[in-house]
């Protein structure tokens, strides 16, 4: 197009142009000129054109790779509706700091890391939700401390309901964490603010109600039926509304939420392990405060060995701070949680099912004979955690309030409090 313009250009400056003057005709010259400066232009545009569409080859095949993914995605959301559902959970807590994750400090292992690990593997949820537990609307029923076991645990979230959603859970989770059971429940259902009580159990070797002077090694101490009813007496003083505010740490005595109600507590009958006498505590209440059940456990077994009257625990719930011996965490099992009044309203509303777990019990018992009872046997006989607590009793000045040595003792955190 160029040339053809220059040809012209020589012709018409030499030949055509003078012969069209010397008739009397307007200079081409600048309609030449305009259309010569247009063809170039034309001819650069394409150019450009052909570079831009060339050039952007790969973005677009990026685009399109984003997309395809997110239909992807939106095709997978599609096949697996997002509902919201209730967890039951059974965990020996051996080994982990709590049931609690804490994102930021991935150090300490917990049950949830454990948890959320499994479902983002299994395909429950979007990987991003395990670093924001807050985007499912997760919840659990209560945060058991450091050591503490479960079999009665129950959280709630929402989920791609995929095929096979227990077994594509649980083959991601350690044999000692099991999901045992699911639920559909409300869109607005919340597994700690809807549960209405929470059932404890304490196992623990009879010998911890043996005399002060007795030898706690001694694995051959039966517990009489005369002193299982004393313990069950001290036990039954617990009934009711009291103020806890001695049985934990960072509470005042004036404080409203220290007031906690207790409909049960007692001990059942003893049984042997390993040649060992071992007994279970259940205790059942509408919630519990950090470290509450231990105190309220190792204040009886004070009371049985003789350290301390039984007036003790009336005192305790007065205003004075109480000097108050804590058991430890390991033979802390949370049993089951309650929801009587979310059962009551929805659990015959011809589209939720009662948070009732009856048909799960076999296997929630198969579990505490496989995972828990053994480990909290072979733990106590080999480290005898509840034998060197023991020893500890006679620095406990259960006549006057707690010193301040005394307080930091017990204020030592070793794990989330219980719900």
């Amino acid at each position: 197009m160029l040339r053809c313009c220059r040809i012209i250009h020589i012709l018409s400056t030499h030949t055509f142009i003078p012969a069209l003057r010397n008739k009397g005709w307007p200079d081409p010259k600048l309609k030449f000129r305009g259309f010569c400066m247009s063809s170039k232009m034309t001819e650069d545009s394409s150019d450009a054109r052909i570079k831009a569409l060339k050039r952007p080859a790969d973005d677009t095949h990026t685009e399109t790779e984003c997309e395809d993914k997110k239909l992807k995605t939106d095709q997978d959301e599609r096949k697996y509706p997002k509902k919201k559902v209730a967890l039951l959970m059974a965990y020996s807590g051996k080994g982990y700091y709590g049931m609690q994750r804490n994102a930021k400090n991935s150090q300490f292992r917990t049950i949830e890391d454990e948890l959320v690990t499994a479902l983002v593997r299994a395909g429950c949820i979007p990987e991003g939700h395990g670093d924001d537990m807050k985007k499912m609307s997760f919840q659990r029923c209560a945060r058991t401390d450091k050591g503490v076991s479960a079999v009665g645990q129950v959280v709630s979230l929402k989920v791609w309901m995929i095929d096979n959603i227990l077994d594509k859970i649980n083959a991601h989770l350690p044999p000692h964490i099991r999901i045992l059971g699911y639920k559909r429940v409300t869109g607005g259902f919340n597994s700690k603010n809807n549960c209405d009580a929470r059932t404890y159990s304490y196992m623990l070797p009879t010998v911890s109600f043996s005399p002060k002077d007795y030898n706690q090694e001694d694995t051959s101490f039966r517990l009489s039926s005369e002193t299982l009813q004393k313990v069950n007496h001290l036990f039954g003083l617990y009934k009711g509304t009291h103020n806890f505010h001695n049985f934990t740490s960072q509470k005042g005595p004036r404080d409203p939420s220290a007031k906690r109600y207790i409909t049960h507590m007692s001990c059942g009958e003893p049984f042997v392990r390993q040649e060992a006498e071992f007994a279970v505590i259940t205790v059942r209440g509408q919630s519990f405060m950090m470290h509450q059940i231990r105190k309220m456990i190792g204040l009886v077994i004070a009371v049985v060995k003789g350290y301390v009257d039984e007036r003790v625990i009336d005192r305790s719930w007065g205003e004075d701070k109480v000097d108050v011996p804590k058991a430890p965490g390991l033979g802390l099992v949370l049993e089951r949680v309650h929801f009587d009044r979310y059962n009551k309203r929805f659990g015959g509303d011809g589209i939720h099912e009662t948070l009732e777990w009856t048909e799960e019990e076999e296997a929630i018992a198969a579990f505490k004979d496989k995972h828990i009872y053994p480990s909290i046997v072979e733990t106590e006989l080999h480290e005898k955690s509840m034998v060197n607590w023991m020893a500890t009793l006679y620095i406990h000045d259960f006549e006057a309030t707690a010193t301040g040595n005394q307080e930091r003792k017990d204020d030592d955190e070793d794990g989330n409090v219980s719900d």
